[in-house]
């Protein structure tokens, strides 16, 4: 079990590997996620696979009920390989086939990435996020690696699709220093710092028939589509009949 400084005796946090008979209910918890972000190119069964290669490095928080209540998946990668060095604009995406190349080729990993923080509806706004983000850290540490990062999905930038990526991540801090943004101030608290903007983090493609389905909008005109949930506009090609989401997320840095 992974003790965090201050936590109460309400919430148990450990990895899957110790607990690997939750495994089934990291999918089936109910959470907030946009529907149209299960479709994404590179997800899909990636989750699965990560739950079931890297059980060190999935966190799982139960409540006093044994419930499960928050997930952590993260995953070992070796960013100071030839070829890599900085983190890819591509984020998400990347840093993803990375950590299964480097798997496949059995390349010895330096750093962890998060990549999927997701709190149980229900048993939001109760400090779950940033025990989680500090679990998250300690666990990446207690493993012997120096550094953690995260291509963070800013929580409120979805109420402004249409502001670039790199000017909301740099937004003037509040009167007490931390961020702007409610995902980005856990971030900091917990001691990460902004790096850099990740672009292309992650994609979805659907025609528009599945677009339609996914969101309920009529996807009818050209060009971009402000969806709900979305960080940025969706574009939309009735031409082609498909649609594209490209979504933007901040590279956050932690160095242990």
């Amino acid at each position: 079990m992974i003790s965090l400084p201050g936590m109460n005796g309400d919430l148990a946090i450990t990895t899957l590997a110790e607990r690997p008979e939750l495994r089934a209910s990291l999918w089936s918890m109910p959470h907030t996620w946009p529907a149209f972000m299960e479709h994404e190119l590179v997800g899909g069964d990636a989750t699965e696979w990560i739950a079931a290669e890297f059980p060190q490095h999935v966190l799982v928080a139960t409540g006093p009920e044994g419930d499960l209540v928050a997930r952590a998946l993260s995953v070992p990668f070796a960013l100071g390989a030839e070829g890599r060095r900085e983190l890819p604009a591509t984020g998400w995406d990347r840093t993803l086939r990375w950590a299964l190349t480097d798997l496949r080729h059995g390349r010895t990993p330096d750093t962890v990435s998060a990549i999927d923080m997701t709190v149980a509806t229900g048993a939001q706004r109760r400090g779950i996020a940033g025990r989680m983000v500090s679990a998250l850290r300690d666990n990446a540490r207690a493993g012997g690696f120096k550094e953690l990062v995260a291509p963070a999905r800013p929580s409120a930038k979805h109420l402004e699709p249409d502001t670039p990526m790199a000017a909301y991540a740099v937004r003037a801090r509040r009167e007490d220093g931390l961020p702007h943004d409610p995902w980005l101030r856990v971030h900091a608290r917990a001691g990460g710092a902004v790096e850099s903007v990740a672009p292309a983090s992650r994609t979805v493609v659907g025609s528009l028939g599945q677009w339609r389905r996914w969101t309920g909008l009529p996807f009818d005109s050209e060009g971009p589509v402000t969806v709900p949930g979305a960080l940025v506009p969706v574009l939309c090609s009735l031409r082609h009949e498909h649609a594209v989401y490209c979504e933007p997320n901040v590279w956050v840095r932690y160095r242990l």
